[in-house]
């Protein structure tokens, strides 16, 4: 079975896990709607019965206070010039808890509030049964600083139950709609949002193939859409990187078959031809030699390249480039003077760079190599260092047949040539500068290349100054 395949059983748990999650989260929330405005609105109704029926109870309370004592008569007697409509029930006990007055059956049990009353202290308590409030309250009678009695009253309210009860079913009657309906906008959402995640994931398994040529489309100004335009970057590098490789293959088999089949040409020659005289042999083995050299300095240079992009590096170390162009002056004084070049140096003290000793002697070598072999006779090269303020510069400049302005961007691509037949003449792979520049990257440093009037080539180099990087 492909790997790759897409896993329609994977996109399908993620999309309940996610319709799971939110639609708890919305049950949950339509929970508490339907219990807080509810437990909410009952307190209310609870602290208000509280206030009107210890009210009214303490306006009975003080009338009988009037008392010095109470007994049946004088308290039915008060009680009918006072307001007690609405009150399910009015009871009026002694000092003992004994009735004196009862609206309700005489056999009735005195209620435990009550008690507290003649103990000389307020009661109230309220029930809620979800079909009426039954609330009661009960003071003490007081004469003189002494308790002559409790009065309790009790009301019996089915409106204010009614109603809190209607409120109820319709939150319940909202909440099941609310309910439905973010069920529909969550599946909905989900799928519009695992749709794009299922194209996410669809993309990087078609780049993960090798198509390096998808982007992917995704519209809006969310993560999601942040996260397909930085694969799309990802893949535009990716397919620039595969270009690069394929052409570095094409270029390097190019550059290797040449030689080879020079090599391979000659050899053949040699075994072909019976009775070659000596001077003959001796040309044909130097030619082979010098296109085994050319070979061995095409190879040294792509292991080079190889090493840099695989991030090998040296030891590094303060190198003087004053004390590279000298070494590199030496080295290369004799091709100078084969090639009529006056080589020339205007170097300051202080320019010191942190590298390996190794890389900077092949910047400076190859640069001012360049300048000797693509120059005129008689012609000159100029090397210059300089320290400006945290940066060392060196300064390559030729007289030399220069490079037109539309081969400049190019020549630190690898194998460009900006003439293939002279490069080829002194021997040039289209390397070398390209390694130049990745030597200098590698150390945050910057090369450019402009022209020399009248004619003539600069390349000038940046280093950041030791110690300061």
């Amino acid at each position: 079975m492909d790997d790759s395949t897409p896993k329609k059983p994977y996109r399908s748990s993620v999309q309940l896990q996610f319709a799971a999650y939110f639609f708890l989260l919305t049950v949950v929330l339509l929970a508490l709607l339907n219990t807080y405005p509810l437990r909410a609105s009952r307190d209310v109704v609870f602290s208000e019965k509280e206030s009107a029926l210890m009210s009214r109870a303490s306006v009975l309370s003080s009338s009988l206070s009037l008392m010095e004592t109470l007994t049946e008569d004088n308290t039915r007697q008060v009680l009918s010039l006072l307001d007690t409509t609405g009150l399910e029930r009015v009871l009026v006990t002694d000092p003992e808890g004994v009735p004196l007055y009862d609206t309700n059956d005489e056999d009735a049990a005195s209620p435990t509030e009550v008690k507290t009353a003649l103990r000389g202290k307020a009661a109230f308590r309220s029930r809620f049964d979800m079909t009426a409030f039954d609330s009661g309250a009960a003071v003490p009678v007081r004469n003189s600083g002494h308790t002559i009695g409790a009065v309790y009253i009790l009301e019996h309210d089915a409106d204010q139950a009614e109603l809190i009860v209607s409120i109820q079913h319709r939150l319940g009657t909202i909440s099941l709609v609310a309910a439905l309906l973010a069920l529909v906008i969550i599946i909905f959402s989900i799928r519009m949002m695992t749709r794009r995640i299922t194209m996410l994931a669809d993309g990087v398994r078609t780049v993960q193939s090798g198509d390096y040529s998808f982007r992917l489309k995704l519209t809006g100004n969310d993560e999601l859409t942040e996260l397909g335009s930085e694969l799309n970057h990802l893949t535009e590098r990716l397919e620039t990187t595969e270009a690069e490789r394929r052409r570095f293959v094409s270029d390097a088999s190019h550059e290797l078959k040449t030689p080879l089949a020079s090599i391979r040409l000659l050899s053949d020659s040699i075994v072909q031809s019976e009775g070659m005289d000596a001077a003959t042999m001796r040309e044909f083995v130097t030619d082979i030699g010098a296109e085994a050299e050319r070979l061995q300095r095409t190879t040294e240079k792509l292991l080079n390249l190889s090493r840099r992009d695989d991030g090998v590096q040296g030891d590094v170390q303060d190198v003087d480039l004053k004390d590279a162009v000298d070494g590199t002056r030496r080295l290369l004084e004799p091709l100078a003077q084969a090639s009529s070049v006056t080589v020339e140096t205007d170097l300051a003290e202080g320019c010191v760079v942190r590298a390996t000793e190794d890389d900077i002697y092949h910047i400076v070598f190859n640069l001012v190599e360049n300048a000797i072999k693509y120059n005129l006779p008689m012609g000159k090269v100029l090397v210059k260092t300089a320290r400006e303020g945290g940066r060392c510069r060196l300064i390559v400049e030729d007289t030399g047949i220069g490079i037109p302005e539309a081969d400049r961007p190019n020549v630190f691509t690898r194998f460009y040539r900006v003439d293939k037949a002279r490069s080829r003449e002194h021997g040039g792979s289209g390397l070398g500068l390209s390694i130049v520049h990745d030597a200098v990257k590698l150390y945050g440093g910057e090369i450019t290349v402009e022209g020399v009037e009248p004619h003539g080539t600069r390349f000038v180099v940046d280093f950041p100054a030791a110690g300061e990087n």
